[in-house]
């Protein structure tokens, strides 16, 4: 596999199978881990670094569900293949903005990866589609297993797992789930909903994690705890309380439909219709459209759509795949020409 094969399908996430798939579009769980004889990233030196890579590469070798993936040096990426990596979920912006020595380990099918030299020496991720927290959670700690098998990492028995902040000692787990909520956000109920949220322990991010807002209707919601309580609990609780999410936004729905029904298919429709023929269009518009035409397939408004091509969309117009397309960088005003393109081609 190569790094322009991600090009040929979709992520995993982004398949629309699993619970309540119509509005948590993802289940992620990232784990922290350092290897217990090099300085955290900050502190070392680029003899050490290249020690945590060469040292992670080998104990990824005989990983079962590791097997097959794609190794990237980051150093050897141009600066738009690593901002695609990162809207595909599969590395942070701290890693898009090295200039150190780090890698990426990325499974088939995108659902496991493994980020080298973050924050932390190692950040293992997996995410799947719709609310499958748990198994997602079992999926990570088995790759955890097995890489603490072949690897020391940095370990106090009273603490826990040693992490580069503070905030992520003890699990070095941060679980969440993506959800798109338009009609929580369109009845003006989202404020509380974030309120009652933050009440719970829980952090409320946007579509790519700390460190961004929310847009699109796209909100992730996470543990901001992770020490204290097993892994296994504090799923539970982000799963209990993205449920009750779901039926906020599933209410607010049924309310909508039965009180404003005309408001809201007219918002709909003129997304589909904008999208349908606009010839220049941003990245930030489409988005806010995607999200509207999203909306009216879940409600079964628009029916010549299905949620693959929109889904579909939402990771091709991001400016870092629309260049990937095309093959060439492209200014913001000939991305936005391509975007449209695009789109039109898709919604023919």
């Amino acid at each position: 596999m190569k790094l322009n094969d991600l090009l040929k399908e979709n992520s995993q996430w982004l398949r629309g199978t699993g619970a309540n798939a119509d509005i948590v579009i993802s289940s992620r769980v990232r784990l922290a881990r350092n290897l217990a004889d090099v300085p955290f990233p900050h502190k070392a030196d680029p003899k050490q670094r290249e020690k945590v890579v060469t040292t992670v590469l080998r104990g990824i070798e005989n990983c079962e569900l590791l097997k097959n993936s794609l190794v990237l040096n980051l150093q050897e990426l141009k600066l738009l293949d690593r901002h695609f990596l990162m809207e595909r979920h599969l590395i942070s912006m701290e890693l898009v903005e090295s200039r150190k020595s780090g890698a990426v380990v990325i499974s088939e099918k995108e659902i496991i990866s493994i980020m080298i030299n973050e924050e932390d020496h190692l950040r293992l991720q997996a995410i799947q589609s719709g609310l499958q927290l748990m198994d997602t959670w079992r999926l990570i700690d088995q790759a955890d297993t097995a890489l603490g098998k072949r690897i020391k990492f940095a370990y106090s028995r009273d603490w826990g797992y040693l992490t580069s902040c503070p905030t992520n000692t003890g699990t070095g787990m941060r679980a969440s789930l993506m959800l798109h909520l338009p009609c929580l956000v369109v009845s003006k109920q989202i404020g509380k909903v974030l309120q009652a949220i933050a009440k719970l322990g829980l952090a409320a991010r946007g579509l790519y994690g700390e460190g961004t807002e929310p847009s699109g209707n796209f909100f992730q919601i996470s543990n901001q705890i992770t020490l204290g309580s097993s892994e296994e609990d504090m799923i539970d609780n982000i799963e209990r309380v993205g449920k009750q999410v779901v039926a906020h936004e599933e209410n607010a729905r049924k309310f909508l439909l039965a009180r404003n029904r005309k408001q809201l298919e007219d918002k709909i429709f003129r997304a589909y219709g904008i999208l349908q023929k606009a010839q220049i269009i941003s990245s930030a518009e489409t988005l806010n459209l995607l999200s509207s035409l999203r909306l009216g397939i879940d409600l079964g408004l628009v029916q010549d759509v299905n949620h693959n091509v929109v889904n579909e969309l939402f990771m091709l117009t991001q400016p870092a795949h629309l260049q990937k397309i095309e093959g060439v960088e492209l200014s913001p005003e000939e991305r936005d020409v391509k975007r449209g393109d695009l789109i039109r081609r898709f919604l023919k």
